[in-house]
């Protein structure tokens, strides 16, 4: 089956998913809701994948920590994976855990090489217990750290040269990213290497509901804006077509409406459109 764009996908939406038939669509869960013994949710999950590709996305590995990945996580997250047999398994370049604590966000880190060495030894735990390679999703940032020795694209280029992991682009985190932290977003894009591309996400954010901050917030709950699918086209002319995630986590519409707005459809039509002139 060819993957186009896919959607992120709500228990409450089961018996829709079941039964939607368009070309290409695909599904994304994040793994920690799934990492499970048994019960009706493990089933609904096991269910979909039956009829659509599942992409698995992690929340909770905090590859960038000191600490490294829990045994145990990586045990129940292998677990899932040996069920579901997902299409990619991705997480977040951030880190979580300190000194015993797991905060709920995804927190910045100066790129250094120190921090590279971590990050990639972390990157290499996560493959060597699942046996199979990640995706290591650029975050959004709100706040510009001292101290870099390489910016995002080459720590992300250098981190999959060294573990062999592969590339999640999300695309509105560029966009939100760089109107915090005052770069172009054009030239971010442009120095995504192609090849380590796995897969693409978009969504929508907010301006931040303090107007002092100035800061715009990666929130999921917005449509994806018309500046994030200019940056969106750029990317797939380039790289050309990746599997694509809408990713919508609050303010949800109901399913048909989800499935059917123009986002999902655009996106199905913008990768269409560049599979037939790659073709």
């Amino acid at each position: 089956m060819i993957m186009t764009a896919g959607l992120g996908f709500k228990l409450e939406h089961l018996d829709e998913a079941l039964t939607a038939r368009n070309p290409g669509l695909w599904f994304e869960v994040h793994a920690e809701n799934y990492m499970v013994d048994g019960g009706p949710r493990l089933r609904a999950l096991a269910a979909l994948a039956e009829r659509f590709a599942i992409s698995l996305h992690g929340v909770g590995l905090s590859l960038a920590s000191v600490e490294p990945p829990a045994a145990d996580h990586l045990r129940r997250l292998r677990t899932l994976s040996d069920l579901i047999r997902p299409t990619a398994i991705s997480d977040h370049l951030a880190w979580q855990k300190w000194a015993g604590a797991h905060h709920a966000d995804f927190l910045p880190f100066p790129r250094t090489r120190q921090a590279l060495d971590i990050t990639a030894g972390n990157v290499a735990r996560v493959q060597d217990a699942l046996g199979r390679s990640i995706l290591v999703e650029n975050p959004s940032l709100y706040v510009d750290l001292p101290g870099h020795d390489l910016d995002e694209a080459t720590f992300l280029a250098e981190l999959a040269a060294r573990t062999g992991c592969g590339l999640l682009v999300d695309v509105n985190n560029i966009f939100v990213s760089a109107a915090n932290l005052r770069f172009s977003p054009e030239a971010r894009i442009d120095a995504i290497p192609a090849a380590i591309v796995g897969e693409i996400h978009l969504a929508g954010h907010r301006p931040d509901p303090d107007p002092a901050s100035g800061l715009l917030i990666d929130s999921h709950d917005a449509p994806v804006s018309d500046p994030v699918w200019l940056l969106y086209q750029r990317l797939i002319d380039r790289i050309g077509a990746r599997p694509t995630l809408i990713e919508r986590d609050d303010e949800i519409p109901p399913f048909q409406t989800l499935m059917l707005m123009l986002e999902r459809d655009r996106a199905h039509r913008l990768l269409e459109q560049r599979m037939s002139i790659d073709a």
